[in-house]
């Protein structure tokens, strides 16, 4: 696995880094009240989700990891946004794993894919730091996700947004 994060290829999908052209995609994808369907902030406003793009190449340059523009490989197509940051879950520094893709596209496995290639640089290159998923209480699809990668709900929390589930490997935990 490859030390730079910019870029990483699964078997159907390429990870990039988000840039300033990923705007139109990510209006259109994060706006989508589908996509946000257990985000108790609702859907983002255009000036919102261009501001979410900023903020993604804000931790590219600050941290070195961020969120990536999802793309399939044999056409191109921007099915998603997904990624890792830098966060303090309860006192603990460690990097969230977020996903987000086209309604159209669920159900194809495409969030498991992208963040299993997430985890795998996570786990060789920032072994120090657990990678969590935080989920709405309710996003049984999302929950999904996490326990096909191998995650166990470990802790309840509070966000501004209101309470969510903590999600964590266990040692040894494999996507399954």
């Amino acid at each position: 696995m490859t030390t730079d994060p910019t870029e990483l290829r699964t078997e159907r999908l390429v990870l990039r880094r988000v840039t300033d052209a990923d705007v139109p995609a990510a209006i259109r994808i994060m706006g989508d009240p589908e996509t946000n369907r257990y985000n108790p902030a609702g859907a983002p406003t255009p000036e919102e989700a261009t501001a979410q793009v900023a903020e993604w190449q804000e931790h590219w340059r600050r941290d070195g990891i961020g969120y990536w523009s999802v793309t399939l490989r044999t056409t191109g197509d921007q099915v998603g946004f997904g990624g890792l940051r830098h966060h303090v879950q309860d006192g603990e520094q460690t990097l969230n794993l977020f996903y987000r893709f086209t309604p159209i596209h669920w159900g194809k496995g495409y969030a498991p894919e992208m963040a299993a290639a997430a985890i795998a640089w996570a786990d060789t290159n920032t072994p120090d730091r657990p990678v969590v998923i935080i989920t709405d209480v309710d996003n049984k699809p999302s929950q999904r996700v996490a326990e096909k990668l191998g995650f166990v709900h470990t802790a309840d929390s509070i966000t501004i947004d209101g309470p969510v589930l903590v999600w964590r490997r266990l040692s040894g935990g494999e996507p399954r």
